[in-house]
């Protein structure tokens, strides 16, 4: 006889969705305005720091019309869904990461981004090399461990 805490839980367990891939996870930008991060769900909460436009967050759950995403660093904090656009954007998270004119470390080097550059995510579905695109039009390849936000 299988106790009935247990029961419990395993039931709970096939409710549940399955637990996403490393590549399906839910990834926003600020859109065109910067946003307010906040502690709790609601503007009544503290406010933690200002994103910039273009940010990229992981959408970690939602509540309402609130949004809880985590940033590159880590930290966790809420915000309002509609400040968030789908378009996918990275950030360098490694000094002088390389954008190279294809997806392999032989390729031209086409610039050099220093950690905290916002590029735009191109190809989502790549694995070991990101397509990016840069504010300035420099459309190349960067190594995925340099970025942040896949």
């Amino acid at each position: 006889m299988i106790p009935a805490r247990l029961l419990a839980s395993l039931l709970l367990l096939l409710l549940l969705p399955a637990t996403p891939s490393a590549s399906a996870l839910d990834f926003k930008s600020v859109g065109a305005a910067p946003v307010i991060l906040y502690d709790t769900p609601s503007a009544k909460g503290t406010r933690m720091y200002l994103a910039p436009r273009g940010m990229p967050l992981q959408v970690v759950s939602s509540y309402g019309d609130w949004v809880k995403v985590r940033d590159a660093d880590g930290d966790l904090a809420w915000t309002q869904a509609r400040g968030l656009s789908a378009v996918r954007r990275l950030v360098v998270r490694t000094p002088g990461a390389r954008v190279y004119a294809g997806p392999d470390e032989s390729s031209q080097v086409l610039m050099t981004a220093d950690k905290g550059v916002v590029l735009e995510l191109l190809d989502p579905n790549a694995a070991a090399w990101a397509r990016v695109r840069h504010r300035d039009g420099i459309d190349g390849y960067v190594r995925a461990n340099d970025v942040w936000g896949r």
